[in-house]
């Protein structure tokens, strides 16, 4: 591939990639006008930001300093994540308020001792374990005991201290396939009840898609595959997801923890229409020069570990209602939370003691509504079951004396050849088939 078209390629960012494929262009966070519209929960304000050198983070901490923070805490596991995003702040805020503290949200006694030192007046929860095909099986634990218990010690502190939280969730939440889903829609639950319990305390989910540019994304893939001649690798030619840049999805998060609200929120971006993947891998090949299926080969790889096809923003128990701010939507949820509180107990004691079957068990009885991905994909494809015909219900083929083909006998009906037999179903003595 030549430098020119690598170039181009470089040059063709993910917003409007997705703005070609229909979906809504918002205005990134910029100027006075912008910053005066979200600043009311910010400026003057201590805030503290956990998984600050993530992706969505990152976002999150360069913001907020546009917002006018009396002081701002980077919470971070990651010692270089949280260097870069640490002298990104300093190197654009000379004389900005930070403190850079590295911590595990999992280890309550540092995190306790945070809160002592920083007092937050509002915290920002996106400290979160993410990657879905990667949390399946036994790093369910790590995922529990993150997107969980690192949730649970952050809101009670905040409760404790009288601080405000606003976490970021996520649409595998919703209905999940997957472990990460399944952790995040327990964290959900825990944060609901809280609320409930802490009425006096500001808590709000805010519930979005996928974020292009985020790490272990697909965007940067496919333009990493691009760049090195292909093929570009797509699950399945049917995958959809809602899709947005991160500068978007932080800029609404912002905007949402500025409502006026009292005790809980949960609020649902709007994304637009979800996108096929396949289309977007299409417009990233154009966009460097390059023809897709010919210059650049798409090869369909099968559906991964917890993924499902269609993602969904919300259940059907939460009515969505229209926000003063264009592209956040305010969700009143008609669940209790509070019968689950001690099933969430049980799954923590798990995750302690690192039994992951016990882990997946609690998790799925905390969310019943979870259907395994291998299945969700069958249900979402409409597949319908085959049916063997009458006569292979009731009597089975059989091999009568030879095992050659030609001397195969059925009781009744057609010749066997004329049957429309699946893999499944096996003749009795010939496994050859």
């Amino acid at each position: 591939m030549s430098s020119r078209r690598l170039s181009d390629l470089r040059l063709a960012d993910a917003s409007s990639v997705v703005k070609t494929l229909g979906q809504k262009a918002l205005t990134p966070l910029s100027g006075e006008k912008d910053v005066s519209n979200y600043s009311s929960s910010i400026s003057g304000r201590r805030v503290m930001v956990t998984g600050a050198g993530g992706s969505i983070g990152s976002e999150l901490v360069a913001q907020i300093a546009m917002l006018g923070p009396a002081h701002l805490v980077l919470v971070e596991a990651c010692e270089y994540n949280l260097y870069q995003v640490g002298q990104t702040i300093e190197r654009l805020r000379p004389a900005f308020s930070l403190t850079a503290s590295i911590c595990d949200i999992r280890d309550e006694d540092a995190v306790r001792n945070l809160f002592v030192r920083e007092k937050p007046e509002i915290v920002f929860h996106a400290a979160a374990l993410k990657h879905v095909p990667l949390l399946e099986d036994h790093n369910v634990i790590e995922a529990a005991r993150t997107n969980v218990l690192g949730t649970k010690i952050v809101l009670d502190l905040c409760c404790a201290f009288g601080a405000d939280f606003v976490m970021i969730s996520t649409d595998k939440a919703v209905n999940p396939s997957s472990c990460m889903g399944l952790t995040k829609r327990v964290a959900e639950v825990y944060v609901h009840d809280r609320a409930k319990r802490f009425s006096g305390i500001r808590t709000s989910l805010v519930r979005f898609g996928n974020v292009l540019g985020s790490s272990g994304s697909v965007a940067p893939l496919f333009q990493k595959q691009i760049e090195a001649g292909g093929p570009v690798t797509v699950t399945h030619p049917k995958m959809t997801r809602y899709l947005m840049t991160i500068d978007q999805a932080v800029r609404l998060t912002l905007a949402a923890s500025s409502l006026p609200q009292q005790g809980f929120s949960l609020y649902v971006l709007d994304m637009g229409r979800p996108v096929r993947i396949v289309d977007m891998a299409i417009e990233m090949i154009k966009r460097a020069g390059l023809r897709p299926f010919l210059d650049i080969d798409i090869q369909f790889v099968g559906v991964r570990p917890g993924e499902k096809l269609h993602e969904e923003l919300s259940y059907d128990w939460e009515e969505l209602l229209p926000t003063p701010i264009a592209g956040v939507r305010s969700a009143k949820p008609r669940f209790d939370p509070e019968p689950k509180l001690h099933l969430i107990d049980s799954l923590l004691a798990a995750a302690t003691a690192r039994d992951a079957k016990c882990v997946k068990q609690a998790l799925v009885e905390i969310v019943p509504e979870y259907v395994g991905a291998k299945r969700r994909v069958e249900r979402q494809r409409k597949t319908k079951m085959w049916t063997p015909p009458k006569q292979l219900q009731t009597q089975p083929l059989e091999i009568v004396s030879a095992p050659a083909p030609t001397q195969l006998k059925a009781p009744v009906g057609p010749p066997i050849e004329q049957l429309p037999l699946p893999r499944k179903i096996r003749l009795a003595g010939a496994d050859r088939r």
